[in-house]
Order: C-alpha cells, then structure tokens, then sequence
C-alpha cells in the first residue's frame, strides 16, 4: 500500500510539472540585490494566486507558472514602490528582471492578493487562507501544511528543528501556552495569519541583551469575523463497537481589544485526551527559568510513586472529563490581568503482558527473566489554576506577578501474575496500590526597569512550595526481600507469612526560594555587561514508614531501619559577569559565576554539612552568515544537586521488588555541556535545514549500587568517579515545492555511555563502589524518518511517510518500521473524505520478538451550505488491532511490553458552529 501511494504522490508530481514552466528571475534596487522581497503571479483569467517567491540574499526567485498562461506580475519591498507587470507564459522557461524604485509604501489595503509568506525581521508570517483547502478543522490540520513547521500526534509544534514553547492568540497567552490545547481546539476557519516569532523574549527591554536564540513563540491572528464575537463549536457523538461510545466537546472564544475568554469542555470514552497527566506536570508558566544561566541544577525530583503512564495515549479503556477556561482582561492599556483554570479526570484500564531481563553484571546477558501479565486501573483527577498580572506603564517599567496552583488526586489498583526464570518457574499473585495527592503552588515576581539608554535592571523571584504524600501497598506471595549475599545491611528484616502485605507511607514537603538581579550596561550600541547577584534557598522534609500486616490482621511497625525522618537545607549565593558584545557576523557572549554553596542534610540526631565555593564558566557563540544562515555554539559547567530523598538513611520500599536506602554524605555532580547548532532557510527554493550536535560529559555523578536476588533489588547510591556521556546528533530537512508539494527528511542519533554498579558480595561489611562490580551501558538510539505530502485546492490531497527506530542496547537490538499514509479530499465543496493508514512492524534482531499491527481510521463529514452544521461518521481502529509493544531499558535490565488498545468503533458525530 504504501508503494502505491508513494507512486502516486510520485506521478501526480510529474504530471503537474510538465504542463509547467519556471520563471525566474532577481528583485533589485539602484545598489544591489533585494533580500527578502516578494514576488507574486496572478492568473488574469482566474483571477487565482498561482505561485509566490521570497527572494534569496542575492536577490533571485523563481515560480512554477503553467504554460500559455496570461499573469499579472506583482513585487513588493518595505520602502519601495510596488511593480506590476502583465506576462505570457509561453512552452519555455522564461527569465524577469525586476527594479524597485524608493518611495511611498506599499498600501496592503489595495492589494488582493496576499502574499503566503512573509518575513519580517525575526517574524515569519503566514497566511493562513494561502494554505487551506477547505478540508481543515483545526489551528493543527493548519499548521501541518506550512512551509518549515512540523506539528506531532501530541500536538507539539516546531519550527527550524524548535520546540514552540509559547501560543499567543490576538497576543494573549492561550492557556499559558500550551500549544495542544490550541492546536487541537482552535477552529481552522477563524485563522487570519499565523505568526512565527523567533529570538522571543516577552521582556521587550531585554530583547537583544539576552540570548533568546533558542526561545520561539507563534501568534494566531483572528479574521475580523471573529473578533467582538463567540465563536466556536459543540459537538456531540454516540457510537457503537465493543461497547458504547460517546463525546460531547463544546469550545467558545470570545477576543476583543480589552478583554477575551476561552472555554473548552470534553467528556469522552473513546480515548481523546485533551491533556494527559504528564502535560499536567509540564506545565510551569510559559518560558521563565530564572536560573537557566546561573551554573546550578536543584531540581525538585519528583517523589511519585511511579504511576503508569498512556502510551501514544493508547489503553483497553479509557474514560476522560475535562474542562478548562482562560480570560485576559485589560483595566487600561497598561495593565493586563490574566489566568486559566483546568480540570481533569481520567479512568483508565490497562492490560500489559511484559518480560523483564536482569542482566549479568560480567557478560551482559539476561540473568535473570521475569515475565508478567497484569490488568491496572488507575484514576486520576487533577486541576490547576493561574492568576497573572502584568503592568507595563511605559516602555521603561515592566512589572510582572504570577500564581500557580496545581493539585491532583492519583491512585493505581493493579494485579499481576509473575513467573521468573531460572530461579524457579512456579508463578506468584502480586496485588499493588498506589495513592497520591501531590500539592505545589508557584509565584513569580519580575520586576524590569530601564534607567536610561545605558542602563538597564532586572529583579526576578520564585517561590515554590510542594507537598507530595504518596501511599504504596504490595500484596506478595514470596517474601521479596530475604537476605542477599553481600547487602545484609538493607535487609528489610520482614515476619515470615503467608502473605506478604507491605505499606509504605510517605511524605515529602518543599520550600524552594529563588531571586536575582541583574544589571545591564550598554558600553556601545553593539556591546553590552551583564552584572548578575542572586541566592537559591531551598528547605525539604522527607518522612516515611514502612510497615507490615501480618496474616492475622496485625500490624508490625518493623524496626527504625524502616522510618525516616530527614532535614535537607540548601543555600546557593552567587554573583557573576558576562560580557556581550557583536563584532561583524559574530556574536560573542562569555561569561562565569562565582558560588558559595552551603547544604546540609540532618536525620538520627546529627548533620552533615557539604560547604565549597566554585567557579563555573559559560560560553554563547552566534556566528551569522547571513540574515538565513547561522551557526550557534553554547557551552555551559553545571553542578548537579540532588534532593532530600537520596539522602535518606532508612529504607524505602520503591516498588514491590525494589528497596532502597540512601547515603548521607552524597556530593554534587559536575556536568560538561557542548551544544553545536546550525541552521539555514532559503526561501528562493523554499527550503529549511538544520543540524544540531550536543555532548554532555557528567563526573561523580550519583549512582544506584544494587544487589539482586533473581529480580528482588536491594540498592544505595553514592558519587562515581567514573564519568558518564551522552552524544546526540540530529538532522532535519524540509522543501516546499511548486506549491502544491512538500517533503521532508530527519535522522537522531544518540549514543550514550552510563557506569553503574553491583554489589560484590566477596565484601559483606564494606558496601561501597570501590569494591564494587563496574557494569558499562552503552546504548545507541537511531530513529530516521520521511515524509511527503500534497496540498492541492481541488484534488485529493495525499501524505506518505515512512519511520525507522532502532535501539540497540546491553546486546539486545529493536526494530520498529512504520510506514504511513494520509488522504483528505474536499468534494463538492461540501463533503470531507480523510483516512489515515499506519503499519508497524516491531522485532528485534534475534526474532524472539516479532509482531506487526496496523491502524486504520476513517471518517465522512459534511458541512451544510451556510457552514453552521456538520455530520460526521467516523471509524476509529478500523482493522481491529488489539495490542501494541515498546520497549525499554534501564540500568540493569531492560524490559518489553505488549499492551492492550481500544477496538473497533464507529462513531456519528454532530457539530453546530457558533
């Protein structure tokens, strides 16, 4: 199947262009070449925009235009009077020469047609109607279809190989951000033009001090229908397969100058998930990371208790409510008060059958094999909520204050069968539960004063208060913990019984305060100093107790090894310099940081204090061949800080065949970080490239020293002073061609290197890494992909595309092939026909593993003539696909899964837009 389509996309290619000819051609003034300048041909008989050209730095275009054709030539620059000229094409190719004259701006008003893409210094601007063909539903099908953006399953978009980290509708932040919510739910036909803002910093004093190279936001601009009124969409379905299917999906928006209000509500069992709980943790407030260049990593790990999570958001079940409103209002022009609300439930049922490999610390071979079956059922509400305001009275004073509250209610019921090789081949029950309500709020207070033309302040502050209680409770036939040579000092000391019932509570509190200043002083137009003071205070609890109940319902408390209790202080007061400045093509940013680091952890009555200084440099490197073409180089030292529960001197029970203690006398980490970045568009062939290389080289990292009875693992962590690499190289490709076509290509590659350890049980009283045995992990991630597609205006539109992942590690090798197709045809005018096709075959190399599956779903949709109603008939899973695998690895073992999916269903669908 996927050859045909590939053939097909391949003739229609071919047909459209021998009917064709090209004309090209360069856009000059009285001294030179004309960069960026717009070229544009009519069709004078339709009246229709046939092709458009941005010129290249040396000023040259050219357009795919039919033969024997009459066109009206338009050209167009900033500054400059606009050309027109009427040709006719003949059967060969021709060559235009254009001159501009300096004067009166082009009047856009008087022009109608517009241009598809525009660039403006930073800012690529696309119009949004140049790309439809009336088969889109949402801002996504959109988004897809532009030159140089690539949108994924999740709803992530990039453009030039990066992550868009900001939405902005009419310049009002769309739920803080998130481009899923907006790529998902934001109706196609309110779209106007479709802003792509690079080198982004929402700080306007700050642009140009700061390296936002890496920052890239995107503004949907509304059509003029949409603004001062709702619009929107409800949507209700019903359907039938294995069970009854529903969905009742309304969105309202609603944007004016002063205020606007976003509404979008789902309940679904068919496995839409409008966020997923690891959105839920993502989201953190838009781009601020305050300490990004301040050298220190302290990050809050999360505490969880490991939570199952949807893969390709993908279960036998899955039951979702959601519900989410955003305002922006605005008292007067200078302030902006602004926030959202979100909530969320989800019940899902999952049905994995997985196999488990502990792998020989020596040989690297499976030493151990566990294979399970397990049926989970997890619930999970949560909700936040942001309130945020922002004063900018005049273009010297910016003030800004957030407030972010995030709550969740978790819980996990699983049962399991376990059969393990070699050591016995009986199976055992395992019952668990896991229960969570994780509590943090977030304030933000940014203060940005411009003095004067010279001097320029910024005061940053955070405050984060977490609070995670997480309860666990293992059901086992076995006894999961007995002794094991060489870890006597993490036994668990458990009562012999029937059943072995564990719990285990924990809980974890955070206080975390972070603030800066920084002073900016211009020494010339293209050089600037950057003075920069601040301090992180961090204050963490961690308690836990684990505890069994016996056979007769007693409850034994187990002795002290078993509790924590554990004070964690951490200061970072710090103070440095960088230096900025722009010579030619180069634009050079270097810098260091001086910090006093002060950190103490205190349980059993005593603490251990952990006190140095260190000097970390950075480096920032733009090398800018021309406004298309450049190449970034960053460099920055890190020291790496843990959290409170690796220094946790009692045990805690991770999982059910996972014990842990910690090590109080733990020190930093140091990391190592080369980034290499290049990058180059060019719109005379409509092209984008771009490659990216990074390195990172961490010593005395903290590492897992464990100790397995067949899969049971008992484990420690302490300082390596073995260093651990990983090198990752990246590559992408992207053309857009006579119009109507559009190709891609990408290929990832990462190599990684991790030293981890086991105990060597000739030592019984010592258990460090200096006796211990050193096991070398090298992995290696290949993941390449293909990709082309169609956008016609009246034919059937085609996407073909192709995948290969391989991951090779610990001798094991995975392969996935996944070829993919993708139709969408507007018939009649009225009528959507789209279907999408996906194969996947998933072995690896010795064939114990060898399972192929695919996935096709379907759908008709008409839309009434005055576009207010449109009736859809969906099939989703159409080939009945029951399951699905991946695979994994970890420090010891690596594990491959097989989970159920959803069948078969059909689905009507009844939408009125507002």
């Amino acid at each position: 199947m996927t050859k045909f389509f590939f053939g097909l996309a391949l003739l229609c290619s071919l047909l459209s262009q021998a009917q064709n000819i090209r004309v090209t051609g360069s856009i000059k003034d009285k001294s030179g070449p004309l960069e960026m300048a717009n070229i544009m041909a009519v069709n004078k008989a339709t009246n229709a925009m046939d092709a458009y050209a941005i010129t290249d730095d040396k000023g040259r275009y050219q357009m795919v235009l039919s033969a024997n054709t009459e066109y009206i030539i338009k050209a167009s620059y900033i500054g400059y009077t606009s050309f027109e000229e009427t040709i006719t094409t003949g059967k060969e190719d021709m060559v235009k020469q254009i001159v501009l004259e300096e004067g009166v701006e082009m009047d856009e008003l008087e022009i109608v047609h517009e241009m598809p893409v525009k660039i403006s210094g930073d800012t690529i601007i696309y119009n949004a109607d140049s790309f439809k063909n009336g088969t889109e539903r949402k801002l996504g099908d959109v988004l897809k279809k532009l030159p140089g953006v690539e949108v994924d399953d999740d709803g992530g978009v990039t453009v030039e190989g990066k992550t868009v980290t900001k939405l902005m509708v009419e310049g009002k932040d769309f739920f803080d951000g998130d481009t899923k919510l907006g790529v998902k739910n934001i109706p196609a036909d309110a779209l106007d033009k479709i802003e792509v803002l690079r080198n982004y910093n929402e700080v306007s004093q700050l642009k140009g001090l700061e390296n936002n190279e890496e920052n890239v936001a995107m503004n949907i601009k509304l059509k003029d229908g949409k603004k001062n009124f709702w619009f929107g969409d409800v949507t209700a379905g019903a359907g039938a397969g294995d069970g009854e299917r529903y969905i009742v999906n309304p969105k309202v928006f609603y944007y004016s100058p002063k205020y606007s209000l976003n509404a979008i509500g789902n309940i679904n069992n068919n496995g839409e998930l409008p966020l997923t709980i690891q959105d839920y943790f993502k989201m953190t407030g838009g781009f601020r990371n305050m300490m990004s260049k301040g050298g220190t990593n302290f990050n809050v790990s999360s505490n969880d208790v490991g939570m199952l999570t949807l893969r390709n958001n993908r279960a036998k079940n899955i039951e979702t409510r959601f519900g989410a409103a955003n305002f922006s209002y605005n008292p007067n022009k200078a302030w902006t008060i602004s926030g959202f609300g979100i909530f969320n439930s989800n019940r899902n049922e999952m049905e994995t059958v997985t196999r488990n490999q502990v792998l020989d610390p020596e040989t690297g071979d499976p030493a151990t094999i566990q294979d399970t079956q397990d049926k989970t059922t997890q619930r999970s509400d949560f909700a936040l909520a942001k309130i945020s305001s922002s004063y900018i009275p005049n273009a010297n004073l910016h003030f800004d204050y957030d407030l972010l509250l995030k709550t969740s209610k978790q819980s996990e019921e699983a049962a399991l069968i376990s059969t393990v090789f070699p050591e016995t081949s009986q199976s055992q029950d395992i019952f668990t539960n896991k229960e969570q309500n994780p509590f943090s709020i977030n304030q933000n207070l940014n203060l940005y004063y411009t003095l004067n033309d010279k001097n320029v302040f910024a005061f940053e502050m955070q405050h984060l208060y977490q609070q995670e209680d997480p309860f666990y409770n293992a059901v086992l036939q076995n006894n999961p913990f007995p002794d094991i040579p060489g870890a006597n000092q993490l036994n668990l000391g458990l009562v012999t019984s029937d059943t072995y019932n564990l719990n285990q509570n924990r809980l974890v509190t955070t206080n975390k305060l972070d603030a800066k200043i920084d002073y900016y002083y211009m020494l010339t137009p293209k050089s600037n100093i950057n003075v920069t003071v601040g301090n992180t205070y961090s204050y963490q609890n961690f308690n836990s107790d684990i505890f069994q109940i016996l056979d007769n319902g007693t409850t034994d408390g187990l002795d002290e090894n078993s509790k924590n209790d554990v004070d964690y202080s951490f200061n970072d007061v710090f103070a440095g310099v960088h230096y900025k400045f722009i010579a030619g093509k180069l634009t050079l940013n270097p810098g260091a940081m001086l910090h006093a680091y002060n950190s103490y952890n205190g349980q059993l009555d005593t603490k251990v204090h952990n006190d140095f200084y260190r000097l970390l440099p950075d480096v920032f490197a733009v090398y800018q061949f021309k406004n298309s073409e450049r190449l970034q180089y960053t460099y920055n030292m890190t020291t790496e800080f843990t959290d409170v529960s690796n220094f946790a001197r009692g045990l805690v029970l991770n999982n059910y065949s996972s014990l842990f203690r910690g090590n109080r006398n733990l020190e930093n980490a140091l990391y190592q970080n080369h980034n290499l970045n290049y990058f180059r568009y060019n719109m005379f062939n409509f092209t984008q490239m771009f490659a990216r290389v990074t390195y990172s080289y961490r010593q005395d990292a903290v590492k897992n020293l464990s100790a397995f009875s067949g899969i049971n693992q008992v484990s420690t962590v302490e300082n390596s002073n073995f260093a651990d690499q990983v090198f990752t190289a990246a590559a992408g490709y992207t053309r857009s061609f006579a119009r109507f076509y559009k190709a891609s290509a990408g290929a990832t590659f990462s190599w990684s290197k991790f030293n981890n350890f086991r105990f060597n049980q000739s030592f019984t009283d010592d258990i460090s890494i200096d006796n211990a045995l050193r096991q070398v992990n090298e992995q290696i991630m290949q993941n390449y992909t293909a990709n082309f597609s169609t956008n016609y205006k009246t034919w059937p539109n085609l996407e073909v595309g192709y995948s290969l992942l391989l991951n090779d590690y610990a001798n094991n090798k995975f392969y996935t092939h996944s070829p993919y197709a993708r139709v969408d045809y507007l018939l009649l005018k009225n009528i959507t026909l789209t279907a999408n096709y996906t194969y996947n075959h998933y072995y690896n190399d010795v064939r114990t593993t060898n399972n192929q599956y695919d996935f096709l779903n379907a759908s008709i949709m008409y839309l009434t003539t005055l576009q207010k109603w449109e009736f859809k008939v969906s099939g989703t899973n159409l080939l009945n696909t029951t399951s699905l695998n991946d695979d994994s690895f970890n420090q010891f073992s690596t594990r491959t899964s097989r989970y159920r999916v959803q069948p078969r269903y059909i689905l009507l669908n009844i939408s009125y837009n507002l």
